[in-house]
């Protein structure tokens, strides 16, 4: 074991651990765990720190995508748009709603959805767009917003990696018909489980979830409609709200030791360009054509990394039952991509620790 080994993620408690410890305490002590008072005022508040009116807790970002969708009628035989680079459960969450995932490249500095691409991906059936604010750094959603207003689309934002992010100085999930969130453990702000949620300014589409999250009943035990189970708990709602007031601090760590990174990195591998000041770094991924032997260096030198992602939605034997365009930026991508250490834990000292194995890897390739 290297000593002073650096960690991809540290998911111990930290400056919170107090207040996550109370809040879970006070959970157990009410012993009411589903759909209750944790839950209302972290719906409440989230929404209001996002900037939005409502925001429906549910199981995971993957539902909050599929619920958001289901929400606005997208369902069978409808097809929607979504990038090439990001994780699979995007791609996924669309089958979940019935609807067609169509998958389109993206743009070559950023990662994200390529408003020509996506734009080339539209037929007489695409009802909907879901771009991703990959990394933590919302797309391009100027163009894209252009975009769907000239063909009557809805878009459904993939936040899942961007909370509090923004996009223009505005924050994502609130100009479009809505943002999905996950509380997965290793987000900006995460759960000690899994855990999602939907945001909207629409209050009917807001109804319309938080129905269709509870098996589509109206009270108990009358459904409506065909709904599913998929409902943020009051332990995970209660550490949420514990965590929630730390996560502008928690940002602002992660935006200073991603401009270390930038700064250091000068010269060693290419960087993923920052488009937005409104980015939240929930990971910084570096490319190189030498991608592993570069994570096999820093692995010897006790620093941990991981790739996301290695392999193009496109590509995923999942999704071969529906046609897909070659997505050639993509492909390149998922080659040469690889994530360094990045969480709010870290030091500027590990950072550059980290930025100085890199670059001294790739002098010793050059030399």
């Amino acid at each position: 074991m290297i000593a002073n080994t650096i960690p991809f993620v540290d998911l111990h408690p930290g400056e919170d651990a107090t207040a996550v410890r109370d809040a879970m305490q006070r959970v157990v002590t009410r012993g009411w765990f589903i759909l209750g008072p944790e839950v209302d005022a972290f719906e409440s508040e989230f929404a209001h720190a996002c900037g939005t009116a409502h925001a429906a807790g549910v199981g995971n970002g993957t539902d909050a995508i599929a619920l958001l969708l289901r929400g606005l009628g997208i369902g069978t035989g409808d097809e929607v748009i979504v990038p090439a680079i990001t994780a699979a459960y995007t791609a996924l969450a669309v089958v979940a709603a019935g609807a067609v995932p169509v998958i389109a490249d993206v743009d070559d500095r950023t990662l994200t959805l390529d408003p020509a691409a996506c734009r080339a991906a539209i037929t007489s059936r695409t009802k909907a767009i879901v771009p991703v604010h990959l990394y933590g750094q919302a797309a391009p959603l100027a163009d894209l917003k252009e975009l769907a207003s000239r063909h009557a689309l809805a878009i459904v934002e993939d936040c899942c990696q961007a909370h509090l992010a923004t996009a223009d100085g505005i924050p994502v999930g609130t100009t479009t018909q809505g943002g999905a969130f996950s509380f997965y453990p290793t987000k900006n702000l995460g759960a000690i489980g899994d855990g999602g949620a939907a945001i909207m300014n629409d209050a009917a589409l807001a109804r319309r979830i938080r129905q269709l999250r509870n098996g589509g009943q109206t009270d108990r035990y009358h459904h409506q409609v065909v709904g599913v189970n998929s409902r943020l708990d009051e332990v995970q709602a209660a550490v949420l709200r514990a965590r929630l007031p730390l996560l502008p601090l928690w940002t602002a760590r992660r935006r200073e030791l991603a401009a270390v990174y930038r700064a250091r990195l000068t010269h060693s591998v290419t960087t993923i360009a920052q488009r937005d000041p409104g980015h939240v770094y929930h990971l910084f991924p570096v490319r190189t054509a030498n991608r592993d032997a570069l994570q096999a260096h820093l692995k010897a030198h006790g620093i941990e990394t991981l790739i996301h992602y290695p392999v193009p939605l496109n590509a995923q034997p999942a999704f071969a039952a529906w046609a897909s365009p070659e997505c050639p930026v993509a492909a390149r991508a998922a080659r040469e991509l690889l994530s360094l250490p990045l969480h709010s834990r870290l030091s500027p000292a590990d950072v550059e620790r980290v930025a100085d194995c890199v670059n001294a890897w790739t002098d010793a390739q050059a030399s």
